[in-house]
C-alpha cells in the first residue's frame, strides 16, 4: 500500500468517524422542529444522566472554583473513575516510568498551564483534578451514549466528505513507540455550537476497520463538550475504531491519572495573540518499556498518568503511525463553508506571530530514543481554506505552521 493511499485512508476515516458533530445539529434541528413533550421520556433520560452524573463525579476532598466558572474537584487518587474497571479495581496507581532519553537540547519557549491553577490553587497531595461533567454538559450532547464520545457512522473510503478538515503531517512505515511536539495554543473562532477546532498528535496502530487502536491528545475548543470557547488540554483513546470503546478525558474508565497539578478538560492559559506573545504546550506519549503502559506527559516534565496496556490491542506492541496537525468540523449549517478557524486562523505561509505551529517533532523508537522524524509527509484536505507548510532548523528540529481561517474567497 502506498503512503499516500494510507494517509488518504486515515484521513477518510478520521473524517467519517468524527462526524457525529454534524449529525448532532441535524438531529437537534428536526428534535426541535418536530419533537412532542413527552414528560415520562424526559423524566426518564434526566434519571438516566443523574445516574451517570453520580458514578462519573467521585466525592472530592476539595473543590477549587476556576475563573472560567469550571468546577475541579480534587478526587482521591484510588477513586478516580479509572478504578471503575474490572481490570484496575483494588489497584494503586503505578510509579513513574522511565521517561524516554533525548539526544539533544530542546529550545524552550514560554509555557501554557491551566486556568484554574493560575490563582495558586491546588490539589493536595494523594488526589487528581478532575473537571466536574454537569447536567448541562450532558443536555448539549444529542445521547447520553453519545457524550464524550466519537460516534462511527460507517467508513467509506471512495470518497472524502467535507464535514471534517484536516492539516497534518504524519509519518508511517516503521514501529513507533511514543511522540513529542510543542503546539502553540490560540482561541481559534469556532462559529457553530456542534462544530470543534482542535491541535493534537495520534498515536495510531491496526487497520482502518473495526480495529482501528487510537491514542490522542492536544488542545481543543468544543462549544459542544465544554460548553464555551476556551482552548482546553484534551485527551481520547479508542480500541475499536470509535465503536464502543474510549472516551474523552476521564469520562469513561481507562486513563490512570497520577498528576495533582493537571485536569483534563480545562482551559488552557495563557494563550497567543497576533504579533504578540507565543504560548505553547509540550505533549508527550510514550510506552513504557518494563510494563507496556502509555504514558502521557504535559508542558516541561509533568507526568499526568497513563493508559494501561490491557485496553488495546494493536497498541499492546507499538504504533503502526504518528500523525501531528488541526482538524476542523465544517458543518455548512448556513449552506456555505463554515468560518470556524483552524489554529491561529492564519494561513501557514503567515508564519511565525501569526500562524499556528507544532514544532520539535520526535518520535521514540524500539530503544526508549527520542529521535528526529525522517520522511515527514504533509496533507491538507481542503487547502483554500485551511494549509500547512514544514520546515526544520537547528532549534525547532523538525515543524510546521498550519491552519486558516475557514470561508474566505478561495473557500467559499
Amino acid at each position: 500500500m502506498t503512503t499516500s493511499s494510507i494517509i488518504f485512508k486515515f484521513v477518510v476515516f478520521l473524517v467519517i468517524s468524527s462526524s457525529f458533530s454534524t449529525h448532532v445539529l441535524s438531529e437537534h434541528s428536526t428534535l426541535q422542529a418536530n419533537q412532542t413533550f413527552r414528560p415520562k421520556e424526559e423524566l426518564l433520560k434526566l434519571k438516566k444522566i443523574k445516574g451517570y452524573l453520580k458514578k462519573i463525579n467521585k466525592r472530592p476532598v476539595k473543590t477549587i472554583k476556576s475563573p472560567d466558572g469550571d468546577l475541579i474537584d480534587c478526587i482521591l487518587s484510588h477513586l478516580q473513575p479509572a478504578f471503575d474497571h474490572p481490570q484496575l479495581k483494588g489497584m494503586k496507581p503505578l510509579e513513574p516510568p522511565k521517561r524516554p532519553k533525548a539526544n539533544d537540547s530542546m529550545n524552550v519557549m514560554e509555557e501554557s498551564l491551566q486556568l484554574w491553577s493560575v490563582s495558586g490553587e491546588s490539589c493536595p497531595e494523594g488526589t487528581v483534578p478532575i473537571r466536574r461533567t454537569t447536567e448541562k454538559d450532558v443536555l448539549r450532547s444529542n445521547s447520553l451514549r453519545r457524550f464524550g464520545r466519537k460516534i462511527r457512522r460507517g467508513v467509506r473510503h471512495d470518497t472524502l466528505s467535507n464535514d471534517h478538515e484536516h492539516a497534518v503531517a504524519f509519518v508511517n512505515g516503521e514501529q513507533y513507540y511514543g511522540a513529542k511536539a510543542s503546539i502553540n495554543v490560540w482561541t481559534p473562532r469556532v462559529t457553530d455550537q456542534y462544530e470543534f477546532s482542535l491541535s493534537q498528535l495520534w498515536v495510531i496502530s491496526g487497520t482502518f476497520g473495526n480495529d482501528l487502536n487510537t491514542i490522542e491528545a492536544g488542545w481543543q475548543v468544543s462549544p459542544e463538550l465544554y460548553g464555551d470557547n476556551y482552548p482546553r488540554f484534551f485527551t481520547y483513546w479508542t480500541t475499536d475504531a470509535y465503536q464502543a470503546t474510549g472516551c474523552y478525558n476521564l469520562l469513561c474508565s481507562g486513563f490512570v491519572q497520577i498528576n495533582n497539578r493537571i485536569a483534563m478538560g480545562a482551559a488552557i492559559s495563557p494563550r497567543s495573540s497576533v504579533n504578540g506573545r507565543q504560548f505553547d504546550i509540550g505533549i508527550m506519549i510514550w510506552k513504557d518499556p518494563k510494563h507496556g503502559h502509555w504514558w502521557l506527559e504535559f508542558g516541561s516534565g509533568l507526568l499526568v498518568g497513563y493508559w494501561p496496556d490491557f485496553l488495546f490491542s494493536h497498541l499492546r506492541g507499538h504504533a503502526s503511525m504518528v500523525q501531528f496537525g488541526g482538524e476542523v468540523v465544517n458543518s455548512r449549517s448556513m449552506g456555505y463553508h463554515t468560518s470556524t478557524q483552524m489554529g491561529s486562523g492564519h494561513f501557514a505561509d503567515e508564519g511565525f506571530g501569526k500562524a499556528s505551529y507544532f514544532r520539535n517533532l520526535q518520535v521514540v523508537d524500539w530503544d526508549n530514543n527520542l529521535i528526529p522524524l525522517s520522511n515527514l509527509h504533509l496533507l491538507a484536505d481542503h487547502p483554500n481554506c485551511y494549509d500547512i507548510r514544514a520546515g526544520k532548523n537547528n532549534v525547532w528540529g523538525n515543524y510546521f505552521y498550519y491552519g486558516g481561517p475557514g470561508r474566505n474567497s478561495r473557500c467559499p
